[in-house]
């Protein structure tokens, strides 16, 4: 290297260091929400552009739950929430997915999702209103934004290799199989503002502070009966509740002592909840060892031997364990078996191979060369179309060209499996269901399910009604309960 190119490239990356701190500088505004400048190089209408786009990735991914009556009312909490806090301008969205996970999530824009899954575990509105406010602090904080906006600065002038179909980009993340910009992590610090925020947001909008502390306490509760494999995922990508309870509890104590009352809305929210679907709804799918059951479409197909199973509302893939090797399902375009084909081969970069065997093909698509100049292994695979029901589904294998013989034997043999399901034991299965109970006199948790068993274990019951299960309730007492069974198992 020469004494003149070390000199450029010190003077480039000075150039570049003050470019950087300029951006830094005009891109530092004043929050009103958390009273502190902050960096970000999003607008608000980018943001909200944002949002709408990310609205129906979700959308897609989860599907809303199916009453309009219960997502209206979600609306309209979320709507006085927001009306009150430092962004009421916003195009503000509340939203209940089906799914089944304890977890609530927030996109910029103003766009906040619940899942059937923490409804069913909250005991009051004023609970729903805790976590909806937390969440609504996130966007007025814009905690998003301004991580988003770090990532793009720490990209500026960073090519980014791609696969050269579009059809493999979205795959080629299939592993973790989410939208990565609703689950970020967020600091400590966020995670305390958005607390604090959220008691704000509670006391403007008159609700009881006291049960904040309950919904933590109730998400601890839940991660201990489920055991540290699966805590909720509203815990998991937050920090430990352990303390935020505590910590709120200490907040409420400093309030004026007209905002340590307020509403609870106990039966308002409980009737609401009434018939709530529980758990995975296996109308929409579930698995039995390493056969996956459709009973709505009516079909069933077989998945490699001890590969992870995961089943999303677009599609339904089988995952090796060292996450480098798919086979995937999904509803194809085009009218027929030719015509989705015809669709697929297409799309640039996807080169078309031999017939495998009646309705399937090879192809291969080739990675563009990545930053340093690095050429991957092309990805190779097999496709396949098949029409049931009145749609085309696509069944679809791939993995690295130097992996393709480790897993070809599984892969092949899982992809001609997909067939019409017709035993019905598989086929008449249905979702439990969350039923509300009055006590009609004094008793315990522990007795009235002696009474009138749920299909869950008592613990979990316990944690579902925010009471010890030994714990006497009053006559009146309105109490959760579930109903119905597992689909079968073998």
């Amino acid at each position: 290297m020469t004494r003149l190119s070390l000199k450029s490239m010190m003077t480039s990356r000075k150039t570049a260091l003050a470019a950087g701190a300029l951006i830094i500088a005009a891109a530092c505004t004043f929050n009103p929400a958390t009273g502190r400048r902050q960096f970000s190089l999003i607008g608000e209408q980018q943001e909200i552009a944002m949002g709408k786009q990310y609205d129906k990735g979700v959308t897609a991914e989860f599907g809303l739950y199916p009453d309009e009556e219960l997502q209206k009312y979600v609306q309209d909490i979320g709507h006085r929430m927001a009306a009150v806090s430092e962004r009421p301008n916003l195009p503000w969205q509340f939203k209940v997915v089906d799914d089944d996970t304890v977890n609530a999530f927030a996109v910029p824009g103003g766009f906040i999702y619940m899942t059937r899954g923490i409804l069913a575990h909250f005991n009051s509105e004023a609970q729903l209103a805790t976590v909806m406010g937390h969440e609504i602090g996130h966007v007025t904080a814009k905690h998003s934004v301004e991580q988003i906006s770090r990532a793009q600065l720490a990209q500026l002038g960073v090519g980014v290799a791609m696969v050269a179909s579009e059809e493999f980009r979205k795959y080629s993340g299939l592993a973790e199989l989410g939208l990565g910009i609703l689950f970020l992590k967020f600091s400590r610090d966020d995670e305390s503002q958005s607390d604090d925020l959220g008691m704000r947001y509670l006391v403007r909008t008159g609700y009881d502070p006291h049960e904040a502390p309950r919904v933590f306490e109730m998400l601890e509760r839940h991660g201990e009966v489920q055991g540290q494999a699966r805590l909720p995922e509203w815990q998991a990508t937050h920090p430990s509740p352990d303390r935020r309870a505590a910590r709120l509890t200490e907040v409420i104590q400093t309030l004026p002592p007209e905002q340590q009352t307020g509403t609870i809305g106990r039966q308002t929210y409980l009737d609401r909840l009434d018939g709530m679907t529980f758990g995975k709804d296996p109308r929409q799918g579930y698995s039995v060892g390493s056969t996956f059951y459709h009973p709505d479409m009516a079909f069933r197909m077989d998945f490699p031997k001890d590969w992870k199973i995961i089943n999303q509302r677009q599609l339904v893939a089988g995952v090796n364990s060292d996450q480098n090797a798919f086979v995937v399902l999904t509803l194809a375009q085009g009218k027929t078996p030719s015509e989705a084909e015809q669709a697929f081969f297409n799309q640039e970069g996807i080169n078309r191979g031999q017939q495998w065997r009646r309705g399937f093909r090879h192809f291969e698509v080739t990675p563009q060369v990545d930053a340093a100049g690095n050429s991957p292994p092309p990805i190779r695979g097999t496709v396949g179309f098949k029409a049931h029901e009145g749609q085309v589904f696509r069944m679809i294998c791939y993995t690295s060209a130097d992996k393709m013989k480790t897993f070809s034997n599984q892969m092949y043999r899982s992809l001609p499996s997909f067939k019409r399901l017709t035993d019905k034991r598989y086929l008449n299965v249905h979702a439990k269901k969350l039923k509300i109970a009055k006590l009609t006199r004094t008793m315990s948790l522990e007795q009235f399910n002696r009474q009138n068993p749920s299909t869950i274990e008592l613990d979990a019951l316990a944690v579902l009604n925010g009471v010890e299960a030994s714990e006497v309730l009053p006559k009146g007492t309105l109490v959760k309960r579930i109903v119905g069974k597992d689909p079968p198992k073998n």
